[in-house]
């Protein structure tokens, strides 16, 4: 009787208690009905939003600042905004570094929130005390002095230190939230891929707030009071994180992942000369007992069969684990999990590699889009439109093809497949890749149509074109429909097919996709520059918009994204999905 009793009372622990393997706080499993699920997630996304405007209200606007306040040139602006913005999504390996090895997201997010919230403050006393002289200088018409070195030095260290808070805290903040849900949970499980929908919103909110809002502010010439209102906005996100501890699951970081690669690599090289019988079978590969830090087991899969060597037991091995000596020497032996976490690595490294060409066209937004608009005629009566607010026509679109795919277009798809699995990450992936062509395209006619109208002598070009920056919208709404599949698809996928040790590296390289973009697209740029300025020739992007080709560039991005997709097509073919002990094979993702 008392045996029965017992196992009553460890079934009901075990159902009140999540089926992932999340802890609390106190490092306790997670209690299902007193953590996680929509209200700590509710919280993450509220951070996120906040966080978000903060961030935008300084980098949505930066392009423009570096021209009026600190006086570069139109190219020189560019570049230094992708190289800080590239910077920025660096830092996110950084962060997602040590969350994965030994902080754990909710103490990285934490502490990366901080030094956010330090470099905003830096930037709003730097700009307010030393670099707006003479006073009300920085708009539209009145220049401002010349600045010592170390005035902008401080301006880099402020701004860099944004770029750092920033860039360690957005991959490990996705990947908490999702952290939030239980997938052994069905219910749960669906919340889970709708969070990363709700998640890129929340982004695109903020985004939206500071690029109408805080851009107008600082159109005007009031760039400190728009860098106040972002710290106060950045220190509102933290103190909201920081009060929803006691509402998170927690996942146990899984140590240095580094190392764990190193060792499969070493080992299948000493073993570079032992031969494995055709047709081998998983049963003679290591696999260790237990699992470290909660994670599932991996699969056996096949390819990449260079890597199964680090697993395969020899005679050698086989006396050596007999005799318990060998089971501290990972060098030579690797569970297949090991393994395959690194064949995982390796599989998603040709995706990843397909999505930079398109954060090339993303990177746009916050660069040439501006500035074209700029160009254009942005008056509506007596009321000046700032270039740069234009991007809401992206992040309203963002809003309703969210709405759209989740309402219309995924239930329309699972009705037709007679499934549940409607499109794949990697064939909404695709489509992005399609849509980001159209933009380029858009962008390119709706550039040689402002040439035709504009001024070509002009010495100050803003709205120089009678052509209204409204025709803008087009650009920036494909640009909003192509983040929806390609964004959000990309946070599921590398979310979803990410080891259990390396989530947040996962998250990380979504951002670093970007950060490679940005340095591609300044690149580019250089090189546009270098090779249609020959002969005297003013170039593609000169000073003067009016004298240049933009067009030109926007079609060669059209047509680089086109040969991009042809790649990525092929890639996706390829690709086979993670494998965990449990799950059934998902061919999805073979699917393109």
């Amino acid at each position: 009787m008392g045996s029965l009793e017992l196992s009553k009372a460890q079934r009901l622990k075990e159902e009140e208690c999540t089926g992932d393997g999340s802890v609390d706080f106190d490092g306790k499993p997670a209690i299902r009905d007193l953590t996680g699920k929509w209200s700590a997630g509710t919280i993450i996304l509220l951070n996120q939003g906040l966080a978000t405007l903060a961030f935008f209200g300084v980098g949505v606007n930066l392009v423009l600042f570096l021209t009026r306040v600190l006086q570069q040139d139109n190219a020189e602006a560019a570049n230094s905004v992708s190289k800080w913005t590239g910077t920025v999504y660096i830092f996110s390996l950084v962060g997602a570094f040590l969350s994965d090895s030994y902080w754990g997201r909710y103490k990285t997010c934490a502490i990366f929130q901080v030094i956010f919230v330090i470099g905003l403050v830096l930037l709003s006393l730097s700009t307010q005390v030393f670099l707006l002289k003479p006073g009300g200088c920085g708009d539209e018409t009145t220049k401002c002095n010349t600045h010592s070195s170390w005035e902008l030095g401080l301006f880099y260290i402020s701004i860099y230190m944004v770029a750092l808070g920033n860039g360690g805290y957005q991959p490990n903040i996705a990947t908490f939230g999702a952290d939030q849900f239980d997938t052994e949970d069905p219910r749960e499980g669906y919340s889970k891929v709708a969070f990363f929908s709700y998640f890129y919103l929340a982004l695109n909110i903020g985004e939206l707030f500071s690029n109408t809002i805080l851009v107008y502010f600082e159109d005007e010439g009031l760039w400190a009071l728009g860098f106040w209102a972002s710290t106060a906005s950045a220190t509102l996100a933290l103190l909201l994180f920081l009060g929803g501890t006691n509402r998170y699951r927690h996942f146990k970081p899984s140590g240095n992942p580094l190392s764990r690669i190193s060792q499969v690599l070493v080992a299948a090289t000493k073993k570079c000369c032992v031969r494995i019988p055709p047709g081998e079978d998983a049963s003679n590969l290591y696999e260790a007992e237990g699992s470290k830090n909660g994670s599932r087991k991996m699969l056996h899969t096949q390819g990449i069969k260079f890597l199964d060597r680090a697993a395969f037991v020899t005679a050698q091995d086989e006396e050596e684990l007999k005799e318990s000596v060998y089971k501290n020497n990972p060098w030579r032996l690797c569970p297949i999990s090991q393994v395959e976490e690194v064949k995982c690595i390796l599989r998603l490294l040709p995706i990843w590699l397909c999505t930079i060409i398109y954060s090339v066209v993303f990177t746009q937004m916050a660069s040439l889009f501006v500035e074209q608009g700029d160009a254009m005629n942005t008056q509506i009566s007596n009321f000046r439109i700032p270039a740069a607010s234009m991007s809401s026509f992206d992040i309203l679109s963002v809003a309703l093809f969210i709405f759209l795919y989740r309402r219309l277009v995924d239930p329309a798809v699972r009705g037709v497949r007679k499934d549940s699995k409607g499109l794949t990450e990697l064939q909404r992936m695709g489509i992005g890749l399609v849509i980001s062509v159209m933009a380029m395209v858009s962008a390119g006619i709706v550039e040689w149509y402002r040439l035709k109208y504009a001024r070509k002598d002009c010495k100050q070009c803003q709205g120089s074109s009678t052509l209204s920056i409204f025709w803008q919208v087009p650009q920036y709404g494909l640009i909003g429909a192509s983040e929806v599949f390609m964004y959000v698809g990309q946070l599921e996928f590398f979310n979803a097919q990410a080891p259990d040790g390396l989530k947040s590296f996962g998250s990380a390289l979504c951002m670093t996709s970007i950060s490679l973009g940005n340095y591609v697209s300044s690149l580019l740029v250089s090189i546009v520059m270098k090779i249609s300025t020959e002969d005297n020739v003013p170039g593609w992007i000169p000073g003067n918009l009016n004298r240049g080709h933009l067009d030109r560039f926007y079609f060669l991005l059209a047509g680089l994204t086109a040969v991009d997709l042809v790649i990525y097509v092929g890639c996706a073919s390829w690709y086979k999905s993670i494998k965990f002990g449990g799950e059934e094979d998902e061919e999805g993702y073979d699917e393109v």
